[in-house]
């Protein structure tokens, strides 16, 4: 009996270079791409798919798009019960949309595919939805989850900094947890899913790596010492939304040197 195969595939911060051969070697085994189009502001993001299966893809022929409209999501949920709750409806309504999709689109012998920026694992729903829409029992397929390069290798290599210092841990969270300062007992911090710029509000003194539009030409790149620097990036910040009308960005926080 034939069966449905979908991979789910880290293609890396946007960057056609930072594909990995496994990647590569997944992406050429695909009928058809399912991809989710988040709107006309973030067309830019869907750009880059395209030149990345335009690299990668041997037989341009062999494979179809089928774009998926991501539905909305209410961004700012007051209290943690709520954003849960915000987030759980929205996987939800992604997992009937995917799953309309797989079985209408994708013959019961073929092989699918979603395109994942950075890793599968660090901050995205795909592998939450593919869940999801097994347990509704809908539709049935196999699947496979090929690793990608993250955002944050990518900050870290553009600043040419290791990610930890000597014997210390690392913290990677979404900016809504660091708004009252770094844990207690952890000195480094990744910070990603930032609305603004939440840092701004913290510690003068931290230390500041901060990257936008990471392993692309639109690459910005800004550090320092908090108090100095905060203002700034605030300010570039939101002249690069407004000239792209998106932004992903992240960054490394770390207190001073003892």
């Amino acid at each position: 009996m034939a069966v449905r195969e979908i991979l789910v595939i880290g293609i890396g911060p946007g960057d056609p270079d930072q594909i990995t051969v496994a990647a590569v070697a997944a992406l050429n085994r695909v009928d058809v791409f399912f991809v989710v189009d988040k709107g006309a502001a973030k067309s830019g993001l869907l750009d880059v798919r395209d030149e990345i299966l335009r690299r990668h893809v041997r037989d341009q022929d062999r494979f179809r798009v089928v774009e998926i409209a991501d539905p909305p999501r209410e961004r700012r949920p007051d209290g943690a019960d709520a954003y849960t709750g915000v987030v759980a409806d929205w996987h939800a309504a992604r997992a009937d949309r995917f799953a309309d999709a797989i079985a209408g689109e994708l013959a019961e012998d073929g092989v699918g595919a979603f395109l994942v920026w950075g890793d599968p694992a660090l901050y995205d729903s795909t592998l939450r939805v593919i869940d999801r829409i097994l347990a509704g029992g809908r539709v049935e397929f196999g699947y496979s989850v090929i690793a990608g390069v993250t955002s944050v290798h990518a900050l870290t290599a553009a600043h040419r900094i290791p990610l930890n210092r000597i014997g210390e841990p690392i913290h990677v969270t979404p900016a809504r947890r660091i708004a009252d300062g770094l844990p207690d007992g952890l000195d480094s911090a990744v910070v990603m899913l930032d609305q603004g710029f939440t840092a701004a509000a913290l510690d003068p003194d931290l230390e500041v790596f901060w990257g936008a539009y990471l392993s692309t030409p639109d690459e910005v790149l800004i550090a320092g010492r908090l108090g100095d620097v905060a203002a700034e990036i605030t300010r570039r910040r939101a002249e690069l939304r407004e000239q792209h009308g998106w932004i992903m960005d992240t960054y490394l926080l770390r207190r001073p040197t003892p």
